[in-house]
């Protein structure tokens, strides 16, 4: 919780300030009980054509503080939303950033579910937490403070037996509070799994229907929902018997209290102005008390999200960046990987001893079945990942040794499943990129043979859904491909890029991507032969092993399993 406090402080000024208004409406409301029992003991039994006037400044005293009073619990409980909600930013940036730097691994080990639930569920959590605090913090401690000074000073003796509660009452509030935090750690854990199960249904809703899975992602829902409430109802039924048990205790305080009370006005040791005064006190002492477990409920809560906010800022860069920017030598290879091995899971290898050099302005090729390792190959040239075994190098620098951001803003890419954003035409292609211009735009879009563009009414400033479900699939790869050409990359990645595109389409984007980046450094991922088949290099992968490497004609006369492809795909025999 240290760590989640500390965020308070660039609003120590504010929150100090918020204190001291909220004390001055707990004092006023303090001191209305003994306002009560003044004028019911001295005025109200006396009240004569004299005093009247008393009594009435009186009143208007009491109005005036219970006025103050409104007006600063108002005021401080505004300012105390605006430190929580403002902290809560800063918490909820701070995540972001640090998301934003977590290593490919490290994600995958979270889970992208359980990071959306920490940026949401949980830091709303500390939203509700700050606000609590702030607000009661410092009001329940000087009401249950001043409750039962003003009760000593009107009757020592029954401030005693209400004194005499409250050892019971802190045992039981810090018993279930220490039982109730592991509960909420589990609710959060459940809410992972839910928000994972909701978030592939939408990702996945086009899939679900046409296959006829509704029924059972129904019931998949339902389990996960069940789930989560079961363990919603296991925390807040722990929690909930703290107040039937306080208030239990409290009312049986406040029936000796009063049957003590009778018998000391019976003996003239107090007044009943004073029993009002001290019920009133008694009850605030009581409403302290409650608002005190629930900042310990609360707190049970919040330190259960802070404790998973906290390990994910925590987390050490694994991958840590290099300081070195790229520097370029064309007698080098462009790229290089030398004998590397890697292994999502440090068990069996995925890719094993990968070995290959590509040249300035050259073109690579890579094929194989689904599975192979293809885009493996990938992660690790952007160092989503760092291999086990040997080195990728770029000019003959060790891509450790460069900057990630100079590595990864050289390349164009485009993924497997590659994202449009619900933006214009326009925007999806400069993507923000301020040295992208209107003229680079157009000019990547004609090259990647996105001219269905200028057919759309709004064109450029035409606006695209999430993951551009308004246009097609083809569509939608040319609009990722001019994105990875607008910039102008040394080197283009396009992981299986034109799947979706016909033949003469994908033709005629391969021509012009060569006559317009002639020195531009290629890697092209792809199922079909006809996509790489002018490539300098191509390498045929299976189960993460090069088994065949050379041009196409070089792999016609080499590979069998090179030359069935091309059998099946174009007719070729020799």
């Amino acid at each position: 919780m240290k760590f989640i406090f500390s965020y308070l402080k660039p609003y120590k000024i504010r929150v100090t300030i918020l204190m001291i208004i909220k004390a001055l409406g707990t004092i006023a409301d303090l001191v209305l009980p003994f306002l009560l029992a003044i004028m019911i003991d001295d005025l109200i039994p006396d009240a004569t054509r004299e005093n009247y006037h008393s009594l009435i400044y009186l009143g208007l005293i009491m109005a005036a503080v219970a006025l103050f009073g409104y007006l600063c619990n108002m005021r401080a409980n505004r300012q105390a939303e605006y430190v929580a909600a403002n902290a809560v930013r800063d918490i909820r940036n701070d995540l972001f950033y640090k998301v934003e730097e977590l290593s490919a691994t490290q994600v995958d080990e979270i889970t992208t579910s359980s990071l959306v639930s920490r940026m949401t569920t949980d830091t709303y959590n500390l939203f509700s937490f700050f606000g609590m605090v702030q607000r009661l913090g410092i009001r329940a401690p000087l009401l249950l403070i001043g409750g039962i000074a003003m009760a000593f000073f009107l009757d020592p003796i029954l401030a005693l037996l209400m004194i005499a509660l409250l050892p019971f009452i802190v045992y039981i509030t810090i018993r279930f509070t220490i039982k109730g935090q592991p509960l909420y750690h589990d609710i959060q854990l459940q809410v992972d799994n839910l928000i994972r199960t909701v978030r592939e249904n939408i990702t996945g809703v086009r899939v679900i229907r046409a296959l006829s899975m509704t029924d059972y992602e129904q019931q998949r829902f339902n389990h996960e929902n069940n789930q989560t409430v079961k363990r919603e109802l296991k925390a807040t039924i722990l929690m909930s018997k703290i107040r039937p048990l306080v208030d239990t205790i409290m009312n049986l305080g406040m029936v000796a209290v009063l049957i003590l009370g009778a018998f000391r006005i019976y003996n003239q040791h107090t007044s009943a102005a004073q029993i009002i005064a001290l019920i009133t006190y008694f009850t605030l002492i009581l409403n302290a008390m409650m608002s005190v477990t629930r900042i310990f409920i609360q707190t049970s809560r919040a330190s259960a999200s802070s404790a998973r906010i906290k390990e994910v800022i925590d987390l050490q860069d694994n991958m840590l960046s290099g300081d070195q920017p790229i520097v370029v030598d064309e007698n080098l290879p462009h790229i290089s990987f030398e004998d590397v091995s890697f292994s999502y899971h440090n068990q069996e290898y995925h890719i094993e001893n990968i070995a290959f050099d590509l040249y300035k302005g050259q073109t690579l090729g890579i094929i194989g079945t689904t599975g192979s390792g293809k885009t493996t190959l990938i992660n690790l040239l952007l160092r989503f990942y760092d291999p086990q075994v040997g080195s990728i190098k770029v000019y003959g620098q060790n891509i450790k040794t460069i900057k990630t951001a100079s590595l990864r803003s050289h390349m164009g890419l485009v993924l497997q499943n590659d994202l449009i954003f619900s933006d214009t035409i326009y925007e999806n292609i400069q993507f923000s990129r301020p040295n992208i211009l209107k003229d680079d735009v157009e000019i990547a879009a004609e090259i990647a043979q996105a001219q269905f563009i200028h057919d759309i009414k709004e064109g450029y400033e035409h606006h695209l859904s999430q993951r551009g479900t308004n246009i097609s699939g083809g569509q939608k790869q040319r609009l990722l491909i001019a994105r990875a050409l607008a910039g102008r990359p040394d080197l283009l990645v396009l992981d299986d890029a034109s799947s979706a595109l016909d033949y003469q389409t994908d033709m005629r984007l391969r021509q012009a991507i060569n006559e317009q980046l002639k020195d531009t450094t290629k890697i092209i991922i792809a199922q079909r032969i006809s996509s790489i088949k002018d490539s300098d290099l191509i390498l045929l992968i299976e189960d993460g092993k090069i088994i065949a490497q050379g041009t196409h004609q070089e792999l016609m006369q080499s590979s069998n399993t090179y030359k069935v492809l091309a059998h099946h795909q174009l007719g070729e025999v020799n």
